[in-house]
C-alpha cells in the first residue's frame, strides 16, 4: 500500500501498535501476578474505555448489576467523550494505547474503527472463550463480527436500517403498512404518495445523499440488502461496481427523480440543505429510509413536533424471492483489549453485557438473537416513552421489523475508503445533475475505484 494513501487515524495507529508491543515485555510477569491475585480472591478491576455516555448507556445502573453479579469483579468505566463523539473518544483511546495505560474492554462505533484497531494488534482475538461457551456467534447474534476468520468483537446494539412511513398517508391513499416488499413496490407506494404542486408539493420520499463522500448508502441502495459484499468494494479488497446491483442502484434513484418525480430532487436537497427528519416530520416526504437510531425520535421532540401518525416498514428487496430482512445496520463492537491482564474476565463482561445486560441497560435494541419479544416490547416502550408522542407510533410494525431485521457481513474497510466514495459520489452527481447518463456513470465509477485500488496496492 502507498504510504501517502494512509489515512492520519492509522498512521497513529501503526505508532500505538509499536508502543503495544514494546510495552508486552513484561507480559509473563504481569500474568504471573494476575494468577496469584486470583487464588487469594482479591477484586479484579477490568478498565473499560467507551465513547458511550451515561445518558446514552445507562452504565451506572448496568455495572451495579453486573458486580452484583460477580462480586468479585470491578468495572471501571472510562468515558473517552462527555459528548458521546466518536471521533473524540477514538484519539483518546489512541493516545491512551500509546501511553501504556492498562486496558481490558474495548468499545467501537462502528466497522472501519474496528477493523483497523483489530489490523493494529490493539485487539485481542476472543475465538477461544466462544468456543469453550459453545455458540455460534451467527446464531446468537444478528450482527456477525468476523474479520479474516477470527472475532475480536461481540454485537452490542443493532440499529438496522428502515423505513419510516406517514401511516396517516398511506391510509388517505388506501395503502397498507409493508410488512414485506421489493424496490418495486417501495417506488409505486412512492407514486402513489406525491401529491400537490410547487411549495405545497409532498413528494413520496426524500433520499438524504450522497453527498460530500458521506451518506453514500444512497448510492447503493440495491446492494444493502445482500448477505454478502453490500459495499463498493468486496471482501477480497476488488472492486464491486461490476455488480449489476450497482447499475440497478443508479436507475431507481434516476427513475424516481426524473420519470416518476416522487423523490425529492438533489439538486433542492444540496440547494436548501435539506434535513431528513424536517422533510419527514413537516409532511414534505411521505417516506424516508434511514437507520433506526431513529427509535428516539419516532414519537416526535420538542425540535420536530409530530402531527400524524407513524409506521415502520422493512428495508426493501429487489426481488419477491429474495430472503427477507437484510439490511445495513449500526451497532457497537466490543472487544478485549490485545494488552489486558484479565482477558478472561473481560470477555465474561462482554458477553453479559451483549446478551442479559442488554436487558437490564434497557437503552437500546441489542443485537442478541434471544431476546424474547416481550422484552423487545419493553426495551421499544421505554425508547418511545422519551418522545413527545408515543402513541402515534404503529409500534407493533417497529418491533416486526427490529425483530426480524439481519446484518449483512461485515466488509473490512479499506484504508481509501473516502476516495473512493468521493469518486462514487462526483460521478453520481454528474448523473442526477443531467451531466452524463447511466452507462457512463457506472463506467467512470468503475474506472475511478479501480485506479484508486490499484494505486494503494502494496
Amino acid at each position: 500500500m502507498n504510504k501517502k494513501k494512509l489515512g492520519t487515524s492509522v498512521v497513529s495507529g501503526l505508532v500505538v501498535m509499536g508502543l503495544l508491543a514494546g510495552c508486552g515485555a513484561g507480559a509473563g510477569t504481569d500474568q504471573k501476578k494476575e494468577t496469584e491475585g486470583a487464588a487469594t480472591g482479591k477484586t479484579t478491576e477490568l478498565r473499560f474505555y467507551t465513547f458511550g455516555t451515561e445518558g446514552n448507556y445507562n452504565w451506572q445502573k448496568t455495572v451495579a448489576a453486573y458486580q452484583e453479579k460477580n462480586p468479585n469483579i470491578k468495572v471501571n468505566v472510562i468515558g473517552l467523550s462527555e459528548k458521546g463523539d466518536t471521533q473524540e473518544a477514538l484519539k483518546k483511546l489512541d493516545l491512551a494505547a500509546a501511553s501504556g495505560e492498562a486496558m481490558d474492554v474495548l468499545m467501537f462505533s462502528d466497522p472501519a474503527a474496528y477493523a483497523q484497531r483489530v489490523s493494529l494488534g490493539m485487539v485481542a482475538p476472543i475465538d477461544e472463550y466462544i468456543a469453550k461457551d459453545g455458540y455460534k456467534v451467527s446464531e446468537d447474534y444478528k450482527v456477525d463480527t468476523m474479520l479474516n476468520g477470527k472475532y475480536y468483537a461481540l454485537p452490542g446494539k443493532f440499529n438496522p436500517w428502515y423505513v419510516i412511513l406517514n401511516k396517516t398517508a398511506l391510509d388517505a391513499a388506501g395503502l397498507a403498512v409493508p410488512k414485506d416488499w421489493t424496490w418495486d413496490e417501495f417506488m409505486d407506494y412512492a407514486k402513489k404518495l406525491t401529491k400537490g404542486e410547487g411549495n405545497t408539493k409532498v413528494y413520496g420520499t426524500y433520499f438524504h445523499g450522497p453527498q460530500n463522500g458521506g451518506w453514500l448508502d444512497y448510492a447503493k441502495l440495491a446492494m444493502e440488502n445482500q448477505k454478502e459484499n453490500p459495499e463498493f468494494i468486496k471482501a477480497d479488497g476488488t472492486s464491486n461496481l461490476d455488480s449489476p446491483l450497482f447499475k440497478k442502484s443508479l436507475e431507481l434513484r434516476m427513475k424516481m427523480e426524473k420519470e416518476d418525480k416522487s423523490a425529492t430532487p438533489y439538486a433542492d436537497m444540496l440547494s436548501q440543505k435539506l434535513n431528513y427528519r424536517t422533510q419527514f416530520f413537516n409532511q414534505k416526504a411521505a417516506m424516508i429510509l434511514t437507520g433506526s437510531w431513529m427509535n428516539t425520535e419516532l414519537g416526535g421532540t420538542e425540535q420536530v413536533p409530530l402531527n400524524f401518525n407513524v409506521a415502520i416498514a422493512p428495508y426493501p428487496k429487489n426481488n419477491a424471492a429474495d430472503p427477507s430482512g437484510y439490511t445495513q445496520v449500526t451497532t457497537d463492537y466490543m472487544s478485549v483489549a490485545a494488552n489486558s491482564k484479565n482477558k478472561e474476565e473481560s470477555y465474561k463482561f462482554i458477553r453479559w453485557l451483549t446478551t442479559e445486560g442488554a436487558l437490564i441497560q434497557g437503552k437500546n435494541v441489542p443485537s442478541w438473537n434471544k431476546v424474547k419479544a416481550e422484552d423487545l416490547s419493553k426495551i421499544t416502550d421505554a425508547i418511545l416513552s422519551g418522545t413527545k408522542n408515543p402513541e402515534k407510533v404503529d409500534k407493533a410494525s417497529l418491533n416486526t421489523v427490529l425483530a426480524n431485521s439481519k446484518a449483512s457481513a461485515i466488509v473490512p474497510p479499506v484504508s481509501y475508503q473516502a476516495e473512493v466514495y468521493k469518486a462514487v459520489n462526483e460521478e453520481f452527481e454528474k448523473m442526477i445533475l443531467g451531466k452524463q447518463d447511466i452507462d457512463a456513470a457506472v463506467k467512470a465509477s468503475q474506472d475511478r475505484v479501480k485506479g484508486i485500488i490499484d494505486s494503494n496496492k502494496k
